[in-house]
């Protein structure tokens, strides 16, 4: 078992993890809408990290012997201006969970609990990762602008992507 307040922050990032996945599903039904099934695989794959990320807070937090509380999932947006706009709002979201996950690596180093803090360090990682992916993707629309030929390259590459399971 381990302290209240840890148990209660991992919780609270489950959730979080869970809003994230919703935002990623909204994002990918949004761009099927429009025409971009590359960006909607993109944000799919998105979408069952977060899930993925969740499920494995959740595996964490039921072998110390806490307890799993799942909140109501606010709403999140449903469409975007543009394919730039949608990938910076990601790089904005995926800023404020990295914040989120530093701040949670912080508790437990605090709390000398060591064995959350090691189950975090994947979650660090991942984020860096998250961030410059998303960066790139961004540099590439900045690059190409409203250039048709671009954009279908791009929706192609994203497209190609797909889902391996994080080793969380």
């Amino acid at each position: 078992m381990f302290q209240k307040k840890i148990e209660d922050a991992l919780n609270e990032q489950i959730n979080a993890e869970l809003w994230s996945a919703y935002l990623y599903l909204s994002m990918s039904l949004h761009f099927q809408n429009v025409g971009r099934p590359g960006i909607a695989n993109w944000y799919y794959i998105q979408f069952q990290e977060e899930q993925a990320h969740a499920l494995a807070l959740m595996n964490y937090v039921n072998a110390r012997d806490g307890k799993v509380l799942l909140k109501p999932i606010e709403e999140v947006p449903t469409s975007w201006d543009s394919t730039l706009a949608a990938f910076e709002a990601t790089l904005e979201h995926e800023k404020k969970v990295t914040a989120k996950i530093n701040n949670l690596y912080a508790m437990a180093e605090d709390a000398k609990d060591f064995a959350t803090r090691q189950k975090l360090n994947t979650f660090v990682a991942e984020q860096v990762e998250e961030e410059e992916t998303v960066r790139q993707i961004i540099d590439d629309l900045s690059l190409v602008g409203e250039d048709g030929t671009g954009l279908l390259q791009i929706d192609r590459e994203l497209g190609a992507r797909t889902f391996t399971a994080p080793n969380l």
